[in-house]
């Protein structure tokens, strides 16, 4: 047994430091970014915040909400091959470079990932998604993905820590998604005890990926557009939003009406609900990790992405960065007692 007596740091432990900038507004700001891969082929453009893989979020439907933005999506698992062919026949080339095909790590998952991809040669992006990304089995599964698509753009997680995202990318990968616990309807924290504070995690493993020029996705622990923008500032190159984005038309949450209001359901994607729905329910050798809440209907995502990109652009602005690649270079961080004055709240 081993302590690590370094401080670790999530979203709440810190604000930015503005700086002086020559910005004159808001609309100075260019949030869209260009990625080179580091095995995938091609280039990608836009805005590099993206819907979670989530079976309430990850929906055909919010895919084709976020794309005029320049936003990606990555499609949960569950969407059947006849899903699949309905919704390619009816989305245009562009709204396709914006989506990853999730999967898991079975041989039933590769199998169905093989089918969906060979449907549209526009499908460029993999999600391959576990909770346990530490794990030797994830690791030859992305090696297998990387053999078979030699073309298409990996994104493996989740890990923490940066030894962990160079062996992922040294294996096939070109995107880690980063974050254990930090999700607002996650338990594995409680439930395991395991886990990583995500704006230090963020840090340590951007800085692993970039030394190998390959790239990160903070995914989870956003709560709010300032979230946002600390993920950016601590090195994401990528940020993966679940809660940000729930309840909304376009998620696949069940929609509840009590007492004249509406609510959506959102659930953890290890939770008993999701279990249950997707796997005949909880193994008996295993605990759910996740939870399941009601949230307030919020109607179109349209205005809560707008919302989002404007509180990060304003972020540009304080620390005087015009493009959003540059904000990592502009951030000093300061460690803070408390994020806001609470007196009134709604």
């Amino acid at each position: 047994m081993r302590i690590e007596e370094d401080l670790k740091l999530g979203f709440k432990d810190v604000l930015f430091r503005p700086k002086r900038s020559t910005l004159n507004s808001r609309a100075q700001v260019d949030l869209n970014r260009e990625f080179h891969f580091l095995h995938g082929k091609g280039t990608w453009h836009g805005i590099p915040i993206m819907a979670a893989n989530m079976d309430t979020v990850g929906t055909f439907a919010m895919a084709r909400a976020l794309a005029p933005f320049g936003l990606m999506t990555a499609l949960h698992k569950h969407y059947s091959l006849s899903q699949w062919q309905d919704f390619l026949a009816s989305s245009p080339p562009e709204l396709l470079a914006n989506i990853m095909v999730s999967t898991g790590t079975s041989a039933q998952d590769f199998d169905k990932t093989s089918q969906i991809l060979t449907l549209s040669p526009a499908l460029r992006f993999i999600c391959v998604d576990v909770a346990n990304g530490y794990a030797e089995h994830f690791v030859r599964f992305v090696q297998r993905v990387r053999e078979h698509f030699p073309e298409h753009v990996i994104c493996a997680g989740n890990v923490v820590t940066g030894e962990m995202v160079e062996e992922l990318l040294l294996s096939g990968a070109d995107l880690i998604k980063v974050g254990i616990g930090p999700g607002s309807v996650c338990t594995t924290r409680v439930k395991t005890g395991v886990g990583y504070p995500q704006l230090s995690a963020i840090i340590e493993c951007a800085d692993a990926a970039h030394g190998l020029k390959g790239h990160i996705v903070g995914d989870g622990g956003c709560t709010c557009p300032g979230d946002v923008a600390k993920a950016f500032g601590g090195g994401a190159d990528f940020v993966m939003l679940g809660g940000m984005l729930a309840a909304h038309a376009e998620c696949g949450g069940q929609l509840l009406e009590r007492d004249g209001r509406q609510y959506m359901q959102f659930y953890g994607m290890s939770s008993a609900t999701a279990m249950d729905k997707h796997a005949g329910g909880v193994a008996e050798y295993r605990a759910s990790e996740g939870k399941t809440v009601e949230l307030p209907y919020r109607g179109p995502v349209s205005q809560t992405v707008q919302d989002i990109l404007g509180g990060v652009r304003s972020t540009c602005t304080y620390v005087g960065a015009a493009h959003l690649k540059e904000l990592s270079k502009r951030t000093t961080f300061i460690r803070v007692q408390e994020q806001e004055n609470r007196l009134f709240t709604s």
